[in-house]
């Protein structure tokens, strides 16, 4: 491996050096310095400095193209995977590419549909990279029509300045055709309507000495789009081989998924209805890993995506890649200028409400006692009665005149903390009630100050507070057009029933902006929890200390 990486950025430097074309990047550095604080619970690392860089680097010269991404964690940041360490190159590919083909060897990243059979992409927000090394290839043949093939390892992790492969490979085929464009007679037909199917395919020795494990195992499916006018459906199914896992105590079971969404969109009204099954649809390239490692499929999180500070980082949802039913509902209006509700700018509503459910996994036609370990039979979108989320929430946006707005929020959220885990001093459902109250003045063109209230309430069970107790937040943000801005925010546990434990999160941060280069300084304390996107997580610890960052674009 050491010797590709070399000859690959060998290669890639000389077309840099000396080829004409364009080149573009970003730099992203990350240092925190941090201090032992008992209260909290958070730990001094023995190097106390911590450090998470990164810089990619993209080149294309006509049909040619080149990137490369290099990493270095001197250590990594708190909450960031142990397998991320030392410095090295961490993603390169060369690829060549015009109107009818387009070429990629080395590392890419993929997604085919809504990523139900597989998904390769990297969040860096969350140490999460599950990008393939191998071929990837895409041709358009006509118009109307794309074919995907892709061939390779999954990156496991980053040591020593090397990337690390999980042990098995990952092969995969997807089609996709827009009958609008690729049919004459339906070029002006008001229905849209796309078609598309994959097969993606696994493979891993078993080395199992008392199972006889399957070594190749497929997910296939297809998928639909349609738009008219104001409408628009998709929909999309996949099925998954026998896989026994150490994530399923190596069942036998077929897994499946399936989500739809259907939405209707006009000047001033959205409406999104969206659904969600999946069952056994843990699918990973090696079937001894756990946690993030080496997934290759997706399963999205059909719940808000929130980003006010008690409601996003207290009572997250992770997805349960094991079996869920799960639906959303999302409604946005805005009410008219000049009218008596909409005001002189415009006033806007908010309503949202997600649930999630265990499916119904029943006994019909299954033998407990047969040797073939298939256990259940789980239908799509057939739901038990035993609650993993919900979410009710409602917000109103209005704007009062040219200088001064407000947004006002309430969420209600149950979270069923046996099965997600979020909590260590609970059991059960927990449910919260939270409110947010958001104030910007804007006092001229190139001063603005913006404030956020909020207070999260933890409803009593039998008389006793259930986990922690309330919460509270306050954040006040002052920025001068176009470089600076300051901020202060403080979490405070004043609820908790351990009165050692009421404790305050103060963190102060001040910030520079200019054109594409960003400096960051904060310094405070950071309470220990999961942070989450779209469904994926990874658990950050309490830490005490100085945060610097830079981020550059090129």
């Amino acid at each position: 491996m050491n010797k590709l990486l070399l000859a690959t950025t060998s290669l890639m430097l000389t077309f840099f050096s000396f080829a004409q074309g364009s080149l573009t990047g970003n730099i992203e550095s990350t240092f925190q310095y941090l201090n032992a604080d008992s209260i909290i619970d958070a730990k001094q690392p023995v190097q106390k400095g911590l450090l998470n860089s990164y810089m990619n680097v993209f080149y294309a010269q006509g049909k040619f193209k080149a990137g490369m991404r290099l990493e270095s964690y001197l250590p990594r940041i708190q909450g960031y995977p142990n397998r991320f360490d030392g410095t090295g190159i961490g993603m390169r590919y060369i690829g060549f590419t015009n109107d009818f083909v387009e070429v990629t060897m080395g590392s890419f990243y993929e997604q085919f549909g809504s990523g139900l059979s597989l998904r390769a992409y990297e969040d860096r927000a969350l140490g999460y990279d599950n990008m393939m090394d191998g071929a990837r290839i895409i041709v358009r043949p006509t118009k109307g029509v794309v074919l995907k093939g892709v061939y390779g390892y999954q990156r496991l992790s980053f040591q020593g300045g090397n990337i690390i492969h999980g042990d098995g490979i990952v092969r995969g085929l997807d089609g996709e055709f827009h009958l609008n464009e690729g049919l004459k007679k339906m070029k002006e037909f008001p229905l849209d309507v796309v078609l598309g199917a994959s097969f993606v395919s696994k493979y891993q020795e078993d080395k199992n000495p008392d199972l006889i494990l399957p070594q190749n195992v497929a997910t296939y499916g297809g998928r639909l789009k349609l738009r008219y006018k104001n409408f628009y459906g998709d929909i999309e199914y996949v099925q998954k081989e026998q896989d026994p896992s150490s994530d399923n105590n190596y069942i036998y079971n077929y897994g499946h998924a399936s989500v739809f969404n259907v939405s209707y969109t006009r000047k001033g009204l959205g409406i999104l209805v969206s659904g969600k099954s999946n069952d056994n649809m843990s699918y990973r390239s090696d079937r001894t890993k756990d946690l993030q490692d080496v997934f290759v499929n997706y399963l999205p999180s059909l719940n808000k995506t929130h980003t006010y500070n008690l409601v996003a980082t207290l009572y997250p949802y992770a997805t349960q890649p094991l079996g869920e039913v799960a639906y959303q509902t999302d409604v946005l209006y805005t009410f008219k200028k000049g009218t008596k509700l909409g005001g002189k700018y415009g006033t806007t509503i908010g309503g949202n409400f997600s649930t999630t459910y265990r499916p119904r996994q029943s006994l019909d036609g299954i033998n407990p006692l047969d040797s073939t370990r298939v256990t259940y039979v789980c239908r799509p979108f057939q739901a038990s009665d035993s609650m993993y989320w919900q979410d009710i929430n409602f917000n109103f946006t209005k704007k009062f005149n040219k200088k001064f707005s407000t947004i006002l929020s309430f969420y209600s959220i149950k979270i069923n903390n046996d099965v997600v885990k979020i909590s260590n001093d609970a059991s059960g459902i927990i449910h919260a009630n939270i409110g947010v109250a958001e104030f910007a003045y804007k006092f001229n063109s190139k001063h603005s100050l913006r404030t956020e209230i909020q207070g999260l309430f933890v409803q009593k069970e039998a008389g006793a507070i259930k986990d922690k107790g309330n919460w509270a937040t306050l954040l006040v943000e002052y920025s001068i057009s176009p470089g600076w801005f300051f901020s202060f925010m403080n979490q405070y546990n004043y609820g908790n029933p351990d009165v050692d434990k009421r404790v305050n999160y103060p963190i102060l941060t001040c910030g520079y902006i200019r054109d594409a280069t960003r400096f960051t300084v904060s310094y405070g304390r950071q309470r220990a929890g999961l942070f989450c996107v779209g469904g994926v997580c990874r658990f950050v610890p309490a830490s005490n200390g100085l945060t610097l960052s830079f981020t550059q674009s090129f």
